[in-house]
């Protein structure tokens, strides 16, 4: 048993779901569909969202956080939902930044995807404080915004982040 194993036997189950749920994003071809956009210096929105969620998973795991992990993965996996590439939009990156958490639920909800109040807060809450009115109501909300923004500033400078590392 290698290290990632023994560390993944120790996790509470909450945590667990992560992992699983994650797996399951993944081979989810409405999920797919983010590989066909553009984002942050090469990145695509898929793995944009996916470096989100494993950077929220580790941050939480380093502050030892009790996490709904289902929530956390669907969350933010989905919270870049919108579905367009931002160059071919005629709206400057501030409505972009205000308004896109609303089309990523809007999108998630037209594909079926069934959220809980936490994974819709998530989604929604992500771009917090610059959308005030939509705030964090949980640590898995809170570890998204934190994570999306760090994510996207490691991207823009180191350009496509393939294996997200939490403050190292």
């Amino acid at each position: 048993m290698n290290v990632e194993e023994q560390n993944i036997r120790r996790r509470p189950k909450e945590q667990d779901s992560f992992m699983t749920m994650m797996s399951e994003m993944e081979r989810d071809p409405r999920v797919q569909l983010l590989c066909n956009y553009s984002q942050h210096q090469g990145n695509t929105t898929y793995q944009h969202c996916k470096n989100v969620a494993m950077t929220s998973y580790r941050l939480a795991e380093k502050l030892h956080l009790r996490i709904d992990g289902k929530s956390l993965a669907v969350g933010a996996m989905l919270h870049d939902y919108y579905l367009y590439n931002t160059r071919d939009m005629e709206t400057s990156g501030y409505q972009h930044g205000i308004n896109h958490p609303k089309i990523a639920l809007e999108n998630a909800r037209k594909q079926s995807f069934v959220l809980n109040e936490r994974e819709k807060n998530i989604i929604e809450s992500h771009m917090w404080p610059l959308t005030l009115t939509a705030l964090p109501k949980g640590r898995e909300a809170l570890l998204v915004s934190m994570a999306d923004k760090y994510c996207a500033l490691r991207e823009m400078v180191n350009g496509v982040m393939r294996r997200p590392q939490v403050f190292a």
